[in-house]
């Protein structure tokens, strides 16, 4: 393996992580980690933007994770951004600033995938175990419910719900009461009955706390004789009176509770209080693993081409009945002209081509007219693990338009490196309407200032009447849209083999 150091960053709504660890015949051996209670979702305003204040001290903390960051390859290193990055208005303007700050991009995941990472995080710091366990993870802005046997999960769920979120909206200015207490935790448990039944249904044997929230709650109950070790539901009671009774967070002193968590405990105390009560948990042991660790097997999985992706994707080809032999046709051929147009493309590019070719027909289970538009709109909309979100709807935009007007994609920047993309896709779709095997000819093409040239041997057109037709049909397209695509005839094949 190239890499055996690798980097995860977690952009979580209450603290960002940064995680190193070395890779070692299949384990991750953690190496350093930082953390920065920077209170994203604690930004958020009322109209779904994160404040000035708040982006800065985001931004000042990403800049002390780039330094240490420095000399890290860009594949060794994976940032994701979770719920409040995932709810913001102002995100995408946030999210450049933030990738400049810490020097590599950042990807903002959905709460299926965020829930993924926790329980690939979590499964790895405990012991073997061939039961089923449940994984409850009280983030900031979003708890996360996940049922997996050993490194598998296999229900997912993140629902909006956070202890930053929580506490800013029923204990504001710290004030904690019987009535904001069973105001939060009522809440909290009409979200979790919209998944018991089928947890329930699923069962589990051990329940396991992650993250901050937590370590936290478990900590206070463990110094404070509640609870033998990790959470039970009596200590969960008896610090939620304690809290009650207090009548404000600042005026709570217990052991092993960090100032730090204090404007963050009564919501967390009311998520974790209405999981227990509505799941019937009585005894929760708690993890070291978390997002970050999940982030870092994950990647050491893409790196040792064991890429979640990959799997993804021959999962939903399955699932679509997808005709493995005509997507590996457009695939290949894809591939061959992006080859020729960037000799030197970026892995992520050549894997989202390949990836755009293999699902580009999946909507033909739905129907044969606009089928690429039901392809964009399942993968637009399904839970696809290892994705992100931007991945996911690159995915969809590439689908959408490898056939139909051009103008769909006006949205799209003119320096995107989708467009060499797209442009392969649509050739090579075009070239295997026949849906078989065929032997085509040499064909050169190349970027121009005003668009595409191809060159093809003259009595191959000759000979193929339609395909010509289709690429006439095809220029006039780009045309429509300000491009040219110039196809040459040429008497003898002067350019290379496209495969």
């Amino acid at each position: 393996m190239r890499n055996n150091t690798l980097a995860a960053v977690d952009l979580g709504s209450n603290s960002f992580h940064l995680q190193v660890g070395r890779v070692v015949e299949g384990q991750i051996y953690l190496l350093d980690g930082l953390r920065e209670p920077v209170r994203l979702g604690a930004g958020l305003t009322r109209d779904k933007k994160i404040d000035r204040a708040t982006q800065v001290r985001a931004l000042e903390a990403l800049a002390r994770f780039g330094e240490r960051l420095r000399g890290f390859e860009p594949d060794s290193v994976r940032a994701v951004g979770t719920n409040t990055l995932r709810v913001a208005k102002n995100a995408p303007q946030f999210l450049a600033e933030a990738r400049d700050a810490l020097g590599f991009p950042i990807e903002v995941i959905f709460g299926r995938e965020e829930a993924r990472l926790i329980y690939l995080g979590v499964s790895h710091t405990l012991p073997p175990s061939a039961h089923r366990r449940l994984v409850v993870d009280v983030g900031g802005g979003s708890t996360e419910l996940i049922l997996g046997t050993g490194y598998e999960s296999e229900l997912m769920e993140s629902l909006p719900m956070g202890c930053v979120s929580y506490s800013l909206k029923y204990f504001a200015d710290a004030r904690v009461d019987k009535p904001s207490m069973k105001k939060a935790e009522l809440a909290a448990s009409n979200e979790v009955e919209s998944i018991v039944k089928a947890y329930r249904r699923a069962g589990w044997r051990r329940s396991v706390g992650s993250s901050g929230t937590a370590k936290t709650i478990a900590g206070v109950l463990v110094a404070n004789g509640w609870s033998k070790q990790g959470i039970s539901a009596q200590g969960l009671e008896k610090l939620r009176d304690r809290l009650i009774k207090a009548g404000n967070v600042d005026r709570l002193a217990l052991p092993g509770l960090r100032e730090d968590r204090k404007p963050i405990l009564a919501g967390g105390v009311a998520i974790l209080g209405a999981v227990f009560s509505v799941l019937g948990i009585e005894e929760m042991e708690v993890s070291d693993g978390a997002l970050r660790q999940g982030v870092l097997y994950d990647l050491m999985g893409r790196v040792q081409h064991r890429d979640m992706r990959e799997l993804t994707v021959k999962a939903f080809m399955r699932r679509y009945h997808v005709d493995a032999g005509q997507a590996e046709r457009v695939a290949g051929l894809a591939r061959a002209l992006h080859a020729q147009l960037v000799p030197r493309a970026r892995e992520v590019e050549q894997y989202m081509l390949s990836w755009a070719a293999a699902l580009h027909e999946i909507g033909l289970t739905i129907a044969h007219a606009g089928y690429h538009k039901h392809s964009a709109y399942i993968l637009s909309n399904a839970d696809m693990p290892g994705f992100s979100r931007d991945e996911q709807a690159r995915l969809a935009r590439l689908v959408l338009a490898h056939r139909g007007k051009l103008s769909k994609l006006e949205a799209l920047p003119v320096k995107s490196a989708d467009w060499l993309m797209l442009f392969c896709l649509r050739l090579a779709a075009l070239f295997f309407r026949h849906r078989a095997d065929m032997q085509l000819p040499p064909i050169e093409c190349r970027a121009t200032g005003s668009g595409f040239e191809i060159e093809l041997p003259a009595p191959w057109l000759d000979a193929h009447p339609l395909t010509a037709a289709a690429l006439e049909s095809e220029a006039e397209e780009w045309k429509a849209f300000g491009l040219k695509l110039e196809i040459e005839p040429v008497a003898e094949a002067r350019s290379k083999a496209a495969g």
